[in-house]
């Protein structure tokens, strides 16, 4: 096909933060003609069912602590039930105008837009759920990620992090499945919210991956305010509880769930179920039966790339359906690009938003430029929250010789209050080079000061020049600066 019968010079499938960024760009700044389609709603994951709803959520949660404390401080507040209805309305009402800001950054850019599914055909053409093909120079792919439930009968009963945004009502209990930061930031979200959480984790801590001390603190802490979290543990049996009477049933045409079963839950996952309509008996591995109002399954995430033609087309995927790229993003096929969490590569949407502009810098301006992965800050907004960049201190020691200072504390404002939480600051430092290696921070509000402590270790600095800036007192970060001697050394 000769370059000047293409319809488009790119045509991006998915309309999140990454793909948008990368169409707005590309044709905004580079004057490429330039196509988007996208079947849901704009603004992907992060804005629709991710990052935004549940970042409003936290805020809202933490709102029943804060009465407490201010009595303490001599405010005389009462307790008062939360309106999840009016909270509801006007998440619903934030999003609706995010979309809308999505929508006119496209039109501005004059990006035309297609409200429609896309699969990939060939190398250069896009097929449109209405019948149609377009055809184009480049394709890019970032139609991000979907919530996967386990493989185990009546899964189908819970719910998937997407259908929480959609609850007509709040739950009177909850049990969530799943030791991730999706699983421990909704049971701090339903506990601070009033609701009775259970959280079932098969591991022996919670987290996994991130540093061992920090975890175990956030595990600490979720306890200490009021999560019922149970280690080394799974669930096992699920069933309606008005049937359990009977006995819930092993086998049936759910019990041996094989790959057809799993596509039709995972399709049922990115449209939205809501799960059973009444109460759920549950049975876990230690043998405890148990009813809950609603399951929450949060137990991974899957690229999004079930039927897009995309094998078919000649691009390769992975073992979890993941596109498989090159360090500028490209595919086995090169007119063919992805980023973002359909490529599994790190599902932040921060990463996907600098891998679109990776990609238009390398496809249309010239500048072949590849992701930087590596030191890339983050936050989990548990109760505390906690925040993270670079090295655990367990990776750091497996590397090299490491000194270690950390300090855990009650902070000021809480401890004026007579309550327990502590928070945690604590540094991974190289032996060798006195280069700090990772930072690790749990307490209130730590996912803002990790943003800026991950400029000092990105930069590479040493524990020498973090002691070198003055404190800023009094605050609990100023011992990330304050802290002298290494509590240990490995």
């Amino acid at each position: 096909m000769a370059q000047d019968t293409f319809d488009y010079d790119l045509f991006v499938i998915g309309g999140g933060s990454g793909g948008v960024r990368a169409a707005r760009v590309a044709a905004g700044e580079y004057g490429a003609k330039v196509a988007l389609a996208e079947d849901d709603r704009y603004g992907g994951t992060c804005v629709i069912r991710g990052c935004v709803p549940k970042k409003l959520m936290v805020f809202a949660s933490g709102y029943a602590e804060v009465v407490e404390e201010a009595r303490a401080y001599g405010w005389d507040l009462k307790d008062g039930p939360f309106d999840w209805d009016a909270f509801r309305g006007r998440m619903n009402a934030e999003l609706d105008r995010l979309e809308g800001v999505y929508r006119k950054l496209l039109s501005g850019s004059d990006v035309e837009t297609f409200d429609l599914r896309a699969t990939v055909k060939d190398a250069h053409t896009v097929a449109l759920s209405d019948g149609t093909t377009k055809t184009a120079k480049h394709i890019l792919v970032a139609t991000g990620g979907y919530p996967v439930r386990p493989d185990i009968p009546n899964a189908d009963l819970g719910i998937v992090s997407d259908d929480i945004f959609h609850l007509d009502t709040l739950p009177k209990s909850i049990l969530i499945i799943g030791g991730g930061y999706i699983a421990c930031e909704f049971a701090c979200i339903f506990n601070g919210l009033g609701v009775e959480v259970t959280q079932y984790y098969r591991g022996a801590q919670v987290l996994r991956g991130f540093d061992e001390e920090a975890r175990g603190l956030v595990a600490e802490s979720m306890r200490e305010n009021g999560v019922n979290l149970h280690l080394g543990t799974n669930i096992l049996e699920m069933a309606p509880a008005a049937s359990h009477e009977e006995g819930p049933s092993p086998t049936g045409s759910d019990a041996s769930m094989g790959a057809t079963a799993q596509d039709a839950l995972a399709l049922r996952a990115q449209t939205g179920s809501k799960g059973a309509s009444g109460p759920i008996w549950v049975k876990s591995t230690t043998g405890a039966e148990q009813v809950f109002d609603m399951v929450l399954f949060a137990t991974g995430r899957d690229p999004s790339t079930r039927n897009m033609g995309l094998e078919e087309a000649g691009v390769a995927l992975g073992r979890r359906g993941e596109v498989v790229v090159n360090e500028y993003s490209q595919t086995a096929v090169p007119s063919i690009y992805a980023i973002g969490d359909v490529t599994n590569r790190v599902a932040l949407t921060p990463v996907a938003i600098r891998e679109g502009m990776a990609f238009v810098q390398t496809v249309f301006g010239g500048t072949p430029t590849a992701v930087d992965h590596d030191l890339i800050p983050s936050a989990i907004f548990t109760q505390p929250e906690m925040g993270t960049v670079g090295l655990s201190e367990e990776d750091a020691r497996a590397q090299e010789e490491v000194e270690i200072y950390c300090t855990s504390f009650r902070p000021m404002q809480t401890a004026f209050a007579d309550k327990p939480n502590r928070v945690l600051m604590k540094l991974v430092v190289s032996k060798a080079t006195r280069v700090v290696l990772g930072c690790h921070i749990v307490a209130p509000a730590a996912g803002e000061l990790i943003q800026m402590v991950g400029i000092a270790v990105k930069a590479g600095l040493t524990k020498e020049q973090f002691d070198m800036t003055c404190a800023v007192h009094p605050t609990m970060s100023e011992e990330l600066v304050t802290m002298r001697n290494p509590m240990r050394s490995a």
